[in-house]
């Protein structure tokens, strides 16, 4: 199929399903086909194809795209980007065409991609139910079949809970792995950019290109896995997530891994977590605040929230931080990665705030946020066989190891305990 072909499928389904799941909030047709029709010409007369040629990519509208503009999922915010940031660049020279960007959690400071301002994104397998967030319109385009890979964002789960709510493969690099200059910022000391994708293939074909990381993509035959406790004991888990990864632990040690439980008491979700970044975060609203600028009623709350914090509270946030970063530290001394459901749930209403007795954002981050605030690395897996969408299983593993990640990751995909099947709702019904 050429360049142009593939592209133009994809702008169709984009469209196809646009009012179903709203993935979009710019669906960018004539600059994809002229770039595609470029690159057809340029093939023909020789010229060789990049790692990702011709593949439709979906950009998270957060990322800074070269005459296009940036809205930041905002009701005021509109930035005409005069040039692209280093990961569209990468991108395109490897050969891929953007046809969109994606809709997200307002400014990124969410998980439910339920927006105010350009209304929520739906769920590929469920149009009721939330694709999480904040990269959640790129979790629904992969998931709907529209683009095999789609950019997002990760600064407490932003690529891997939409990954897993959505069945798609997701990876959250190493903070600093892959530039995020160009990207507009809730948290820049664990901000991060991270691919979704369809396949193990495309996820580390993305990632490779944007990173640059020539590394080895090699899990050891008989890799050391641990069983952080007490967060998997405390974690609000539903029993399908529960059953489906204690399945997955089963058949971890049937591949021939080490599987050990690892005491990392202290390591839990805490108020910490939201208060070590408080700071930056103001930082980067308080002029909008302000000027009186509109921001959706959750999102203004807790940026409020966060301008409030005193500068106490931010050094106790530090200091947990340097204890979280200590308690992974020392677990890697033991085991070469840590395993854990990616969400301890895998469906949230839109429009409730709830699951069960807790808010959806504490339950929904529950198995990621940690991870930012370590800075390490971690990858979303959908399970085989275990629902619509499949529960997720998350790998973490020690600051650089994103090949080994996607070696696990691929080792699991050989085994036929992880792959990924495109939502039934792909062709936008309703």
């Amino acid at each position: 199929m050429s360049n142009s072909a593939r592209v133009e499928a994809a702008l169709g389904a984009a469209h196809a399903s646009q009012s179903a799941l709203n993935a979009f909030t710019s669906i960018d047709d004539e600059p994809a086909l002229e770039r595609a029709a470029r690159l057809d010409e340029a093939t023909s007369q020789g010229a060789p194809a990049g790692a990702l040629a011709g593949m439709p990519i979906g950009l998270k509208d957060l990322l800074d795209h070269e005459g296009k503009v940036t809205t930041a999922g905002s009701a005021f915010y509109r930035h005409l980007a005069g040039r692209s940031s280093p990961v569209v660049s990468r991108l395109e020279e490897a050969g891929a065409v953007i046809v969109g960007r994606t809709g997200l959690h307002e400014f990124a400071f969410g998980f439910s991609s339920e927006n105010p301002h350009f209304g929520p994104v739906r769920n590929p397998w469920d149009t009721d139910n939330s694709v999480g967030g904040s990269s959640g319109g790129s979790a629904a385009a992969v998931a709907a079949g529209v683009t095999p890979v789609a950019i997002g964002t990760d600064t407490g789960g932003s690529v891997r809970v939409p990954a897993a709510l959505c069945g798609c493969f997701g990876l959250k690099v190493t903070h600093g792995r892959i530039p995020t200059d160009g990207v507009f910022p809730l948290a820049s000391s664990i901000d991060t950019v991270g691919p979704l994708a369809d396949s193990i293939d495309n996820l580390e074909a993305s990632y490779r290109v944007m990173s640059g990381d020539e590394g080895a993509a090699i899990l050891p035959d008989q890799a050391r896995i641990g069983l952080p406790r007490p967060w998997l004991d405390e974690a609000p888990m539903s029993s399908d997530v529960g059953d489906a990864f204690d399945e997955a632990v089963r058949a971890l040690e049937g591949l021939g891994h080490v599987v050990s439980v690892v005491d990392m008491d202290g390591a839990l979700p805490a108020p910490e977590l939201i208060e070590s970044i408080a700071g930056e975060v103001g930082d980067v609203h308080r002029e909008f605040r302000a000027q009186g600028l509109p921001y959706g009623e959750d999102v203004a709350r807790r940026i409020d929230d966060c301008l409030a914090t005193g500068p106490d509270r931010i050094a106790a946030g530090k200091e947990w931080q340097k204890t979280i970063r200590r308690l992974f530290a020392e677990a890697f001394e033991t085991v070469d990665l840590l395993v854990t459901p990616t969400t301890p749930v895998m469906r949230k209403v839109i429009g409730e705030d709830m699951i069960g007795d807790r808010h959806y954002r504490a339950v929904l981050s529950w198995f990621t946020a940690l991870v930012n605030h370590a800075l390490l690395p971690a990858i979303a897996l959908p399970l085989t066989g275990t629902g619509a969408p499949p529960v997720s299983l998350q790998a973490i593993g020690p600051l650089g190891s994103e090949t080994v990640l996607i070696g696990f990751g691929r080792s699991l995909v050989d085994a036929g305990l992880a792959g990924f099947r495109p939502a039934p709702k792909a062709s936008g019904s309703t």
